[in-house]
Order: structure tokens, then C-alpha cells, then sequence
């Protein structure tokens, strides 16, 4: 039985730990999937590679109200997938070698499966049992699976398979309503595919600000078929495709079928119980905010015990880990205060902080402002009718709670609303304390700022 200084279960975030100041320890690198984890290989980089294909193709679309016509000649298929996995594939399979081969990592031993607790810091890999001094579980999250009557029966894909299609499909169907659901609708149908929509509430992206999600729930359905308030009660094979049978009586027909309800932590797979280990209610590793685990010896970063499941949420708790691994007397802590997330749909949508809902239900005192792109000089460039920002903040100090934009390069321009949140800095001294570039995109921050109530 080999006993190790640390074993890192997961190669995503995880994979990052490890520099020039761990060489003289024994680490253990287990991996059960594809080197690097779900951000490099299933997640976040190659379904961006599409998602900005899709945008180009899509432009036809919006460019004839500028007095520009375009058509959309083609898509091939075949070579936007193979552009983006020429790319991430042979990153994977580097890193991987990197870690096997290299001097670099004489001290790196790379196991292959799936890891999981048979005591105190005690791990099994596929029949072979090793121990540890320190554990860190980076094992990530997988898609979620509803238990639909027939489901198991048919073919179906979930994130980690759709964007590997040897063809586009003529029609496909999407469970679910989320970031997920919304980001491949987005892709598909730019590429010329029928999109429906079957979702479980009565809005999409409904954990947004509520103005956000109705907003594209509105200009959802105005895109793709979008059945609100319904769930599948039965899925059957029809012909070389499926058929959902929803819960009102309908049909939707589809020649491929995309799950994408959601992602679940894989702390059943490293059975973290039979370590020590204390679970949420959601299944998520119960942390503390030096990322420790209920268990001595045991941390926890990334997907597994993180319900925010982002990539840069995980790049940071890795880093903190990183630290406290290194100096155990003097630890840092994780900062969760302000995490932003971008959904890369059309129109994009980007969040940080507080929702008005979520306000008013911690009965949190704010003043809100919208602005819209059309409002704004470079928004009158764009003829963009239907995106707006919208800020909250607090009516005593000005400082913001939250900020939530829906619109062209979204992601991009909620950026410094994020540093002033992150810095202290009030939403007076933002939009007056410093130049704001005319005409740019960002000037829908400004003016969303100028526009508070505040003294």
C-alpha cells in the first residue's frame, strides 16, 4: 500500500496545485475522465469556441436593420467542431503527458479511475488502496439525468457529448431552462437548427434578476419553441429520432435530444462519506472558508463543493488551498463575496451580487436603476432595442449590492462593476471619479450609476 504526502483527486482546477514548491512531496494525481476536467474539455473553452462561431453566424440575422445584407452561405459542421477539439484535445492529452513524463514530475504519480474512501484519508483506485497525509478533492461535477420514463431507452446527450455531433441535427430538443439550455439553443439554432425548449418553470434562467429573466424569456420565444411550465412524462424512440410526450398532451418531435437540467457534485462517486466527509443537502463537500472539509487532513475546492460550479470560483479556492497546503499556520481564507457569472447566450447576460428577489426576501434596504442600450450612443450604433443594465445599491453608503446586465458584450461590460464592488468603491464616486470612454458599450454602467436615487 503506497502512502503519499497529498493526493489530488481531479485534474481541472485541482491539476493547478501542484509547482516547484511541492517537489520534494509524494503526490498522487487521480483522474477518472479526460485530463484537465470540465472547464478545458466539456465546459466552459470549447463551448465558447461555438458559442462565438455561432454569433458570426448569426449576424445575417440583425444585419439588415443597419442597411446591410447578409446570407448565411453555410455551416460546416464538421470543421468548427474539429477546429475547437484540434485545439483542446491535444491540450489535454500534453498536460496529461506533462504530468506522466516529464522531470519536472518525478514526484507525480498519475492514476487513471475513479477514487473513492474506504477510511480516514484511505482512497481505492480501482482495487488498489493508498493513503495520505492530505487529500484534496477536485473531483468536479456531471450532468444530471431526470428520471423520465423511457429516457434510458433512447438516445440522448447531455453537455459532455452534444458538441461532439459527427452532424448537425435538423431539429433538437432541450430539457431544461437553464445557462446550459440557453447557451446551446443559442449555438444550434444559429447554425440553422430547430430548437424546443421544454422547461420545468415558468421562465428561463429564472435564478437571474427577475427583469433579466423575463426579458429573455421573452425574447427566447420569439426565437425558438419554448414550452414553459411543462415536463416530460414519457420519452420514446421515433424513427431515428425521439419523442417527448409533455405533461399537457403535446409532443415535441426532435432528431436529437439535449439534457441539461442541471449539474450534479460527484461526491457519491469518491464516496466522501466513508472518509468523514460532511455533505450539504444538495450533495455539495461541506467546506469552511480555508476550503477544509469536515474531515482532518481533507480540503475541497471547485464543482464538488462549490454550488456556484465556475470555473473561476474554482481557480480561486485552488489557489487558497495551494496556500494553505503550503504555510498550515498561516492560512488564507476564500473570498465568495462578490462572484459574477455570464451566461453566453443571445443577447449575452452577465450577474454579480444581489438580485432584487434575493433582496427583498434578506429584507436588504436598496435603491435600483436601469439603463438601456438604446439610451446610450453606442447602443444607437447597434439599433439595440431590448438590453439594459440594472444596478442596485445601498440607499445609506452608495455602495452597490448588485448588478445584472442583459445585451451585447454583457460579460465584458459588467467587469468594472465587478472591481468596484470587490474595492468598496460607491456608485457616486464610479461614475464621477473617473472617464468613461464616448461613445463605448460601458456607458450603459455609467449612466445605469448616474441614475440611482442616491444623495
Amino acid at each position: 500500500m503506497r502512502h503519499f504526502d497529498l493526493v489530488i483527486v481531479g485534474t481541472g482546477s485541482g491539476n493547478s496545485l501542484l509547482d516547484s514548491r511541492f517537489a520534494d512531496w509524494e503526490v498522487a494525481l487521480v483522474e477518472r475522465g479526460t485530463f484537465g476536467g470540465t472547464c478545458l474539455n466539456v465546459g466552459c473553452i470549447p463551448t465558447k469556441m461555438y458559442v462565438h462561431a455561432a454569433d458570426l453566424a448569426a449576424t445575417p440575422e440583425h444585419a439588415g436593420r443597419l442597411g446591410v445584407d447578409l446570407t448565411l452561405d453555410g455551416v460546416r459542421w464538421p470543421e468548427i467542431r474539429d477546429r475547437i477539439y484540434g485545439r483542446i484535445d491535444p491540450i489535454a492529452a500534453n498536460g496529461e503527458r506533462y504530468r506522466r513524463d516529464h522531470p519536472d514530475n518525478a514526484h507525480v504519480s498519475v492514476y487513471t479511475g475513479t477514487a473513492r474512501f474506504t477510511g480516514e484519508r484511505r482512497l481505492e483506485i480501482d482495487g488498489e488502496t493508498i493513503t495520505a497525509d492530505r487529500v484534496v478533492l477536485a473531483a468536479g461535477s456531471r450532468p444530471m439525468v431526470p428520471a423520465v420514463p423511457g429516457l434510458a431507452d433512447v438516445p440522448f446527450h447531455t453537455s459532455d457529448t452534444i458538441m461532439r455531433l459527427a452532424a448537425l441535427p435538423r431539429r433538437l430538443a432541450i430539457l431544461g431552462g437553464g445557462f446550459i439550455a440557453a447557451e446551446f439553443a443559442h449555438v444550434f439554432s444559429s447554425f440553422g437548427v430547430e430548437v424546443s425548449l421544454v422547461v420545468r418553470s415558468d421562465g428561463l434562467l429564472r435564478r437571474e434578476d427577475r427583469d433579466i429573466s423575463m426579458q429573455f424569456t421573452k425574447l427566447a420565444a420569439q426565437r425558438w419553441d419554448v414550452r414553459l411550465g411543462r415536463e416530460p412524462e414519457r420519452v420514446e424512440r421515433r424513427g431515428d429520432g425521439v419523442r417527448l410526450h409533455l405533461d399537457d398532451g403535446a409532443t415535441v418531435d426532435a432528431d436529437a435530444l439535449l439534457v441539461a437540467i442541471g449539474r450534479t457534485p460527484n461526491s457519491d462517486l469518491v464516496n466522501a462519506a466513508a472518509g468523514g466527509i460532511e455533505l450539504s443537502p444538495y450533495g455539495y463537500v461541506m467546506v469552511d472558508a480555508e476550503q477544509r472539509t469536515t474531515a482532518e487532513g481533507v480540503w475541497a475546492l471547485g464543482d464538488i463543493s462549490s454550488p456556484w460550479q465556475l470555473k473561476h470560483v474554482a481557480n480561486h479556492e485552488a489557489r487558497v488551498v495551494q496556500h494553505n497546503l503550503l504555510h498550515p499556520n498561516d492560512p488564507i481564507e476564500s473570498d465568495h463575496r462578490f462572484v459574477p457569472h455570464a451566461v453566453f447566450t443571445a443577447p449575452q447576460i452577465a450577474s454579480v451580487g444581489l438580485t432584487e428577489q434575493e433582496a427583498q426576501e434578506r429584507g436588504v434596504a436598496y435603491v435600483t436603476a436601469t439603463q438601456a442600450y438604446s439610451g446610450i450612443a453606442y447602443g444607437w450604433a447597434m439599433e439595440d432595442g431590448t438590453g439594459f443594465a440594472k444596478l442596485l445599491a445601498d440607499p445609506r453608503t452608495g455602495l452597490l449590492l448588485g448588478a445584472h446586465v442583459i445585451g451585447p458584450q454583457a460579460a465584458t461590460v459588467i467587469q468594472p462593476v465587478i472591481q468596484a464592488m470587490s474595492f468598496g468603491l460607491d456608485a457616486r464616486s464610479m461614475a464621477r471619479g473617473q472617464y468613461w470612454i464616448h461613445p463605448a458599450v460601458p456607458e450603459v454602467i455609467e449612466n445605469a450609476l448616474l441614475n440611482l436615487p442616491l444623495p
